[in-house]
């Protein structure tokens, strides 16, 4: 049963589900964390998750955004019919999404929070602080910042991007004690609201669709942004065609990430991407589905929002409350770029390290795909610890980018809950 140490409160009774044994403790509640959960909830088994329910798509993204996946690639998984997001739209009274419809990220949102009421019920917003494995050997001790303490038979980690924003060493040393409302580097998770840089110049850096779609944003705020990108060119993506002809679908086959049988491919049997070399598979992670922004967003930046590419930054210091950029050009030239406030559009790192709550003991024992900071797993998402599970987007170096998407969770969630069941 759960256990608890003296001076701690002790879990809820419902933790157990009424199983008598300790549950699984499932950490985040985005669409991976909750569509683990429902999958575990509707075989029995006991689960406790802890989270802030689709935290990330409410608190680090700007406010208007709009997700760059179609509606048949954002369904979150359940065991049972009837949770696709045209099913939540439908219940609703709202009208159901094409593939030439933008979902706006708020609709997301609430899909999400009715998702988790429908298939997963409580879920606990307390944050977890620690994993650590038993000290009888089996399971894992798991506390939380609320002074719980709890046993758990399995853990899996489903926290998505959090902790993992990437600045560039150049302008991360501007403001190194992080992101704050008057620093001069900023990250683009770090914003529920891009309006307060009305006024202000701002350097967009980065040319997917989170640089593009927060300088558009940034614009219509009436902020003074411009994009610095450092490829040739800006890619956008297509307009979905919803009547091609069967020549052109059989030379480039539908998948939920895009057209191309490389996409189809590893979208089909992303258990098939796990047997391909270590090399192969980080190339695949790093190279498939480059930044883009998305077909719907480019009348909304191009010839509106100055976009200046063959860009790299080579030095970044602060000028009084301003920025001074150096900047070289697509000749080699060198440029400087004075403004009140840089937006780092670039990215994130897969990194263990970055994951605060697994103990020092836990983290050394996980082994790490070559090459990356990123976990080597089992085809059942297991790490090389017994028990620990990790999915989502730091499962993307083993079984690909379907991992980055919400079209991944129930190729996730049907395996981790298969194989924690027959535990």
């Amino acid at each position: 049963m759960t256990q608890s140490l003296p001076g701690r409160r002790p879990a809820p009774e419902q933790a157990h589900g009424g199983h008598g044994r300790p549950p699984v403790v499932v950490i985040g509640a985005g669409p991976y964390g909750l569509s683990v959960a429902a999958h575990l909830r509707a075989a029995g088994a006991p689960v406790r998750v802890f989270g802030d329910v689709m935290g990330s798509w409410r608190h680090a993204m700007a406010t208007g955004m709009f997700l760059k996946s179609t509606p048949a690639a954002t369904d979150l998984s359940a065991p049972v019919p009837g949770a696709r997001l045209a099913d939540f739209r439908r219940e609703h009274g709202e009208p159901e999404l094409t593939e030439l419809t933008p979902i706006p990220c708020d609709v997301f949102v609430r899909y999400g929070q009715w998702f988790r009421k429908r298939y997963v019920g409580e879920v606990e917003p307390a944050r977890v602080t620690a994993v650590e494995r038993a000290a009888c050997g089996t399971g894992f001790t798991v506390r939380s910042d609320d002074g719980q303490e709890t046993a758990a038979t399995a853990v899996v980690v489903a926290t998505g991007l959090n902790g993992l924003a990437h600045v560039p060493g150049e302008l991360r040393r501007l403001a190194p004690g992080g992101p704050g409302p008057a620093a001069p580097v900023s990250h683009t998770s770090h914003h529920t609201d891009l309006s307060g840089y009305a006024g202000r110049r701002v350097a967009v850096v980065g040319g997917g669709q989170s640089a593009l779609e927060s300088a558009a944003l940034l614009h219509e705020a009436g902020a003074e942004a411009k994009v610095l990108v450092r490829e040739r060119t800006v890619l956008w993506g297509m307009a979905p065609d919803l009547a091609r002809p069967w020549t052109q679908r059989l030379a480039k086959p539908s998948s939920p990430l895009g057209t191309g049988w490389i996409l189809a491919g590893v979208c089909a049997a992303p258990g098939g991407v796990r047997w391909c070399p270590a090399a192969a598979r980080l190339l695949l992670f790093r190279r498939a589905l480059g930044p883009s922004g998305g077909w719907w967003l480019r009348d909304r930046v191009e010839g509106v929002v100055p976009v200046l590419t063959s860009r790299r930054i080579t030095g970044a210091a602060l000028s009084g409350p301003a920025v001074r950029l150096d900047v070289a050009g697509p000749g080699g030239e060198r440029e400087s770029l004075t403004v009140d406030h840089v937006l780092a559009a670039t990215g994130y790192r897969l990194d263990l390290d970055a994951l605060p709550f697994l103990s020092p003991t836990v983290r050394r024992a996980v082994g790490c795909v070559p090459g990356s900071k990123a976990p080597a797993l089992r085809g059942t998402f297991e790490s090389s610890v017994p028990g620990l599970y990790f999915t989502g987007s730091l499962a993307a170096p083993m079984f690909g980018p379907m991992m980055r998407f919400v079209a991944g969770t129930e190729f996730a969630a049907v395996r981790i809950a298969r194989h924690i069941g027959s535990r």
